[in-house]
């Protein structure tokens, strides 16, 4: 038996395009937590690439470190990347796999209950560690605690969280790539329209830096005006608590937390978030992290390396001075 990583990857509507189709950063993360795993079972990685003009993405596959082989799916009816038809094509290979890795991304997460339902077994959701070959951990209670699951099932439907595992090594690898039959469409969901959506600063979930912004802005005029110099200085992606979104200072993609992005950069900046425990769930792995809040009572400090009891009117204009 083996071990099988369905890759996430770009390659969807970009038919025509110029840009080159890509794996998506959270599969290099669950590339690292397979190979942990294939340390306490001595067994190979696969890595299922899905889509339609997927050559570009499953030759980056066969060349990842400790990838022993490629199965391309190709297909016109994978090109939108809906969950049915990955999950038809992951069912038809599913049963030569012990473990099946997905990244806990919005794409992992629409696939692997799924296969799990299809399987008759139990998902291991999110975890951030691999102790043994059926033992894994995950965060529990908005990660105020960490659950070990054991599983005794045939097959393993694992989510990962990227954030908890570094990026496996991009290069070093010469896997094989085989094609593999896909089935037909089985007609349940039809694909309507994508928007892309332009980023000018990096994306949040890979980000280095982010700079998040809470309901101490007051409005989306405050969060532009503050934030966005700070971000343009330091190269930083912007974020923001679930209340700054709620009230509609910035759109839904920039939150971060228990129930919007999961975040772990190098260099965290909270300004004006108080640090509810579902903002907290979602950046308290961060590398560092610097709060600015007037409230020097405020639970963000709580986890913060670094924290700084002031009006962030006066503390961010004065930071980006300094810097």
């Amino acid at each position: 038996m083996t071990i099988l990583v369905v890759a996430e990857h770009d390659a969807a509507g970009r038919s025509g395009s110029e840009e080159s189709a890509s794996l998506k950063p959270a599969t290099f993360n669950t590339l690292t937590a397979a190979a942990l795993l294939a340390t306490h079972t001595d067994r190979q990685i696969h890595v299922l690439v899905a889509g339609y003009h997927v050559e570009e993405v499953a030759v980056a596959a066969a060349k990842i470190a400790g990838v022993s082989k490629v199965l391309s799916a190709d297909a016109p009816h994978l090109e939108a990347g809906l969950a049915e038809n990955i999950e038809a094509t992951v069912l038809t290979v599913a049963r030569n796999y012990s473990h099946i890795l997905f990244p806990a991304t919005a794409y992992g997460k629409n696939i692997a209950p799924r296969v799990a339902a299809k399987l008759d077994v139990a998902q291991i959701s999110d975890i951030v560690a691999v102790n043994s070959a059926d033992t894994f951990e995950r965060p529990i209670y908005a990660g105020n605690a960490i659950a070990t699951v054991q599983s005794v099932d045939p097959i393993q439907v694992i989510t990962v969280r990227p954030t908890a595992f570094d990026a496996i090594a991009t290069e070093g690898g010469c896997a094989a790539i085989e094609p593999v039959a896909v089935p037909a469409s089985n007609g349940l969901s039809n694909f309507q329209s994508r928007e892309i959506t332009k980023l000018e600063r990096p994306e949040l979930t890979s980000a280095h830096v982010i700079v998040s912004g809470g309901r101490g802005l007051g409005n989306g005029e405050n969060y532009a005006k503050v934030l966005e110099p700070l971000a343009d200085r330091l190269g930083a992606a912007l974020g923001a608590s679930r209340a700054a979104v709620d009230a509609g200072f910035v759109p839904n993609d920039y939150q971060v937390g228990q129930t919007g992005k999961i975040v772990a950069p190098q260099l965290y900046l909270a300004v004006g978030i108080s640090g509810a425990i579902q903002h907290l769930a979602g950046m308290k792995d961060s590398k560092v992290i610097v709060a600015i809040n007037k409230d020097s009572e405020a639970p963000i400090f709580g986890v913060a390396d670094y924290g700084l009891v002031s009006d962030l009117f006066e503390a961010v204009p004065a930071l980006i001075d300094a810097l």
